[in-house]
């Protein structure tokens, strides 16, 4: 009988597993670089334990409150802030700047190795490390997910013995929400972002304007966003029928707002990529200038879906200074290195017979060359004064991959949509890249193959998370290694077109959003489908938690 005494007070104090208790498992989504996890000793988390780490880091006292807010909202557990106690329970520390052996700085560290870190559990408790504050929010977030979501309070969770290395593979990890064609709260984005930073997601590609609504705030034109905003119906019917609601629509974001969720997803390090379509997709623009288009309008706020041909007159001076004006602005308000400008679905109908545009073209001695038309070269020309002018700023602008048509510098970045074409010509050329095809990035479209299990949505093709997660970015067959390292990363795509309501938003996101995660964040040889669906039970109780709606179901 003493015998059995000790051994379990031994099991208690060297952390071996208590009975009934909740346990945690390292096996998370996206799965990190390297595990390496023990199944039978056990650390025990319980209530009232310290966690240390530098009080005069502003930055990485914002990652503990995280990591002490995520640990009492997925187990009840309360945890105490002790600064600076090298024995408390979990530690979170950041590792001293590697020297040369002449005592000099070494090499700056890469994008991915400034999100690298590790977690060391054993009878200790729980060292999370890291390079830069970046890398303990992502060590924090895993620690986050291998948590188990207990239901009824508890007073100790299990944490297996683990060493964990874990490094993303892409740099730009993005998210796209069109809030053009729908507009969805500043509320609705943060929670937007807090699923993306859930995910390992760094990059929030905000899509600002469309045909169909002006989003942004511009001060130099006070009546842009208040008119442009809002359009006098919505259509309601899918393909070409015109069934409309009759209810006036709209929404903007003033640039308070707009600075309030760049700081709000800076703390999550995610950052936040605008984006003002140019020049096609304006006719919300032009609904309140109607001076820049060809033809003089009038230009009402679109209604319905598709592409307008109605865009911005590529040889009016007065559009350049447009243009400028808003860009100026956009860039005082988000300090992103990347600007994204469009360049889309930009018919050219009306500048072949508009007078000024074909006397720019003839001014600029633009001609066809048997590939692209002298009007493409035209939207060239926009193009370049505009990268030239956000150069000027300390930025580089993406573009889809449309922007190719008719040459562009080599500063810019292609965003490839129309499957992966346009991102292997622009890495050929020698451009930077981010790979974004529909058929693998567009989660606007249906996730299951059954129309009945899905709330209805841009029809044409199903993009399943299965499809999502055999993506491969880097085009191994068709891209040399150096050409490779061009590949920025992926992103996919909410478009939101028929997407009115929030819960629809996160039902098209999740759970194909963890599939894109391991896209982004693991290497090829890390990815397993039939492992991703056992891992993502988890990840659902998360969803729960969060109360954000997900597709139960996975194709």
């Amino acid at each position: 009988m003493k015998k059995i005494l000790a051994l379990m007070l031994l099991t208690i104090l060297t952390g071996n597993s208590i009975i009934n208790a909740q346990r945690a498992d390292f096996n998370v989504i996206p799965m990190p670089k390297e595990v390496k996890a023990d199944s039978i000793q056990m650390f025990i988390l319980r209530q009232g334990m310290g966690v240390s780490f530098d009080a005069s880091n502003p930055e990485i006292y914002r990652n503990v409150q995280f990591l002490c807010e995520w640990v009492e909202q997925m187990t009840g557990i309360k945890l105490q802030l002790t600064p600076n106690d090298k024995k408390a329970a979990i530690r979170m520390t950041l590792e001293a700047p590697a020297k040369s052996k002449k005592g000099e700085a070494v090499a700056e560290l890469t994008a991915q190795q400034q999100e690298a870190y590790t977690i060391k559990v054993d009878k200790k408790g729980v060292a999370i490390q890291a390079r830069k504050p970046e890398g303990l929010f992502r060590a924090a977030q895993t620690l986050r997910k291998a948590l188990p979501v207990v239901k009824e309070k508890t007073e100790q969770v299990e944490l297996p013995y683990a060493e964990i290395s874990d490094e993303p593979r892409f740099e730009y990890r993005g998210v796209l929400l069109d809030c053009g064609r729908h507009f969805y709260n500043v509320d609705f984005i943060k929670k937007f972002i807090d699923v993306m930073a859930l995910h390992g997601c760094n990059q929030f590609h905000w899509h600002l304007t469309e045909d169909q609504g002006w989003r942004f705030e511009v001060k130099a034109y006070p009546n842009l966003a208040p008119k442009g905003s809002v359009r006098a119906e919505t259509v309601l019917a899918h393909g070409y029928s015109r069934i409309f609601d009759g209810i006036p629509y709209g929404g903007y974001y003033t640039q308070d707002e707009c600075r309030e969720v760049v700081r709000y997803a800076a703390e999550r390090y995610v950052n936040v990529v605008p984006e003002i379509d140019l020049p096609g997709h304006m006719q919300s623009a032009l609904h309140v200038f109607p001076n820049l288009g060809c033809t003089g309008g009038p230009y009402p706020v679109r209604t319905y879906w598709g592409v307008s041909r109605e865009v911005l007159c590529g040889g009016n001076p007065e559009t350049l200074t447009f243009l400028k004006t808003v860009l100026g602005e956009l860039c005082d308000v988000f300090p992103s290195k990347y600007i994204h400008i469009g360049g889309d679905e930009c018919p050219k109908d009306r500048w072949k017979e508009c007078e000024k545009c074909q006397a720019k073209i003839k001014e600029l001695g633009l001609k066809s060359d048997g590939k692209h038309s002298a009007e493409n070269q035209l939207q060239s020309y926009i193009n370049r004064e505009v990268e030239a002018f956000m150069k000027e700023r300390g930025r580089d602008i993406i573009g889809w991959d449309e922007i190719l048509e008719g040459g562009l510098s080599g500063s810019s970045i292609v965003m490839s949509w129309r499957g992966t074409k346009g991102g292997i010509a622009a890495a050929r050329q020698g451009h930077r890249v981010i790979m974004s095809p529909n058929v693998y990035s567009y989660i606007d479209h249906p996730q299951l193959k059954e129309p009945r299990k899905q709330p209805h949505t841009t029809d044409g093709y199903t993009v399943t998370a299965s499809k999502i997660h055999s993506f491969e970015p880097l085009i191994p067959d068709s891209l040399s290694e150096e050409q490779q390292r061009l590949i920025l990363g992926p992103q996919v795509n909410l478009w939101t077109e028929h997407i009115a309501y929030p819960q629809h938003a996160f039902f098209q996101l999740l759970p194909r959003l963890g599939a894109s995660s391991e896209v982004q964040w693991c290497r090829p040889e890390q990815k397993d489908f039939e492992q991703f669906k056992k891992r993502l039970p988890r990840l659902k109780a998360i969803y729960d938690l969060l109360g954000v709606k997900y597709c139960n179901e996975i194709e």
